[in-house]
């Protein structure tokens, strides 16, 4: 199953580098093998994968709730630096109390770089969920721009 993801995803990159946001997300639930396909694409592209939760977490540290919610969007740009970049754990962008839109803020970063980001969530009836309703982090959305590859 991986490794068909894998491919669909190698298959996507040269459609994604068209597109205005260069994002594609890898959407399925905990568990379904989304940082195995990730590590496996780092590999062959001679790259790493970046734990968005782990490299955020320690630059807002230090900053005031106010701080964090202003430079969240700079210290995520600060941390893609490469041309092609691959995302997992991102749940720190869901954060209420970050007052971020994930998608958007994702979108917003592939505008100069190809994001290939984990998406723990479900993509169905051609929308793109996180979490569950009754969940304060709850997000559905409609996925314009983005090229979703579901696990």
């Amino acid at each position: 199953m991986g490794e068909q993801i894998q491919n669909k995803v190698k298959r996507l990159i040269p459609s994604a580098q068209e597109l205005y946001n260069r994002l594609i997300l890898i959407a399925g639930e905990s568990g379904s093998g989304k940082t195995a396909v990730l590590s496996d694409l780092a590999e062959d592209y001679g790259t790493r994968v970046i734990n968005l939760n782990i490299e955020l977490s320690f630059q807002l540290l230090e900053l005031t709730e106010k701080q964090r919610i202003l430079r969240l969007p700079d210290l995520a740009a600060g941390i893609i630096n490469e041309p092609l970049v691959f995302l997992d754990n991102i749940e720190i962008l869901f954060d209420a109390g970050l007052k971020q839109d994930p998608l958007r803020l994702l979108q917003g970063l592939s505008r100069n770089h190809l994001i290939i980001a984990a998406w723990s969530g479900k993509y169905k009836n051609n929308k793109l969920i996180y979490a569950q309703p009754d969940h304060p982090e709850y997000r559905v959305y409609d996925p314009e721009d983005t090229i979703i590859a579901p696990v």
